[in-house]
C-alpha cells in the first residue's frame, strides 16, 4: 500500500496523540506500506508554526522520520489543483489531494471534506 499522510496524521503519529487509532498508527508504522509527505504539508507546519498556531519543537529538517518519503510538488500536481471543485478550500489539503490522485495514493486523513473528491481515504 501507497500511503500518503496528510499533515495533521503525522503530528498525532509523532507526538502519539490518541485521536490517531492504534489502527492507523500500525498501518504507519508497518514497513511493508511505502509512506509519503507532502513538501506542502512541511511548508504548512512551517507557517503554522511561525504563526504561532503550533508549538512543535522537533526542527523542520527531523519531522519527518527516515522511513517516510518527501513527496515534492511538481507542475502536475499544480495543474490538477487547478481542476478541482471547491468542496474544501484548504490550498495545502487540496494540493494533497492533486498529488494523491496523481500519484495513485492513499490519503490517511481525519479530514472530513476530503470524501467529496475521487481519491482514495484511510480514515
Amino acid at each position: 500500500m501507497k500511503i500518503l499522510l496528510d499533515t495533521h496524521i503525522l503530528l498525532w503519529h509523532l507526538m502519539d496523540n490518541p485521536k490517531l487509532s492504534q489502527e492507523h498508527s500500525q498501518l504507519i508504522e508497518d514497513s511493508q506500506h511505502q509512506k509519503f509527505f507532502s513538501l506542502a504539508s512541511l511548508w504548512e507546519i512551517a507557517i503554522k508554526s511561525s504563526l504561532g498556531k503550533l508549538d512543535i519543537q522537533i526542527p523542520l529538517d527531523f519531522i519527518v522520520p527516515q522511513e517516510i518519503i518527501i513527496l515534492d510538488i511538481q507542475i502536475h500536481h499544480l495543474k490538477l489543483v487547478q481542476k478541482l471543485d471547491f468542496h474544501h478550500r484548504d490550498p495545502f489539503d487540496r494540493l494533497l489531494i492533486a498529488q494523491a490522485i496523481s500519484e495513485q495514493l492513499l490519503i490517511m486523513t481525519h479530514d472530513e471534506s476530503f470524501k467529496n473528491y475521487e481519491v482514495k481515504l484511510i480514515q
